[in-house]
């Protein structure tokens, strides 16, 4: 399914043929996937930067990362970027994917077998109260669900870029430089599939330390040139 939507992508946007730009992207990524375990996927790792001016960037199970040239726009250098994909093939790593569509599915059964139920009682209101439903599982459910894959794939993301010797401090700067980018105006977290950026520095500093004990025993420094 990756695979698939993965070409799909490129077969409908456009993608950056600047050659510096994709030599910059594939030079982070090629040394953040060099660390991924080769259980989670044992063969080259695909790369296209789609010119777009969306900052976010994806990784897909089978190899596959996609990164927007806006996001380079708020990324300063090399860490920052590497953090970014790091974070992205975190979600891969934890399969992320695989436990959302679970939960997707089983939440999908609970509301068609509620509203059977509701149907069958002839209650009023049906439509009222599913959509209630609705609303308080994807509050209560589905987004700290969300969120909490968001965390996850922050810290994998924080040691994957340490191990691959980018120096993980810089990825509480990537975050500033989000909020910054957000312009501040964010829902409350409550609301939001993702943590607050002053939440997530929060738990990238906690996790400092052992990252950069992880950085100072990598044994390769990559030299990614942004221009």
């Amino acid at each position: 399914m990756g695979e698939q939507a993965f070409d799909g992508m490129k077969a409908e946007q456009k993608v950056s043929t600047k050659v510096v730009t994709n030599q910059f992207v594939s030079c982070v990524a090629d040394a953040i996937t060099k660390n991924v375990p080769k259980s989670v996927f044992a063969g080259e790792w695909e790369l296209v930067v789609f010119d777009d001016p969306q900052v976010n960037a994806f990784a897909l199970p089978g190899g596959k990362i996609g990164v927007y040239t806006g996001l380079l726009e708020v990324t300063e250098n090399q860490e920052q970027l590497a953090a970014v994909i790091g974070h992205e093939v975190g979600h891969v790593i934890a399969e992320h994917g695989n436990e959302r569509m679970s939960s997707s599915t089983l939440i999908g059964i609970g509301m068609e077998a509620t509203n059977a139920l509701l149907e069958t009682k002839q209650i009023a209101n049906n439509n009222l109260i599913m959509a209630a439903i609705g609303a308080g599982v994807q509050v209560g459910l589905q987004l700290p669900f969300s969120r909490t894959h968001e965390s996850e794939a922050d810290l994998i993301g924080l040691d994957l870029m340490a191990m691959s010797g980018f120096a993980p401090e810089q990825s509480v700067k990537l975050w500033e430089n989000m909020s910054k980018a957000s312009g501040g105006a964010r829902q409350p977290e409550l609301l939001s599939t993702h943590p607050l950026p002053t939440t997530r520095i929060d738990n990238l500093q906690k996790n400092m330390p052992a990252a950069q004990t992880k950085f100072a025993a990598a044994s390769i420094r990559p030299n990614c040139k942004k221009q």
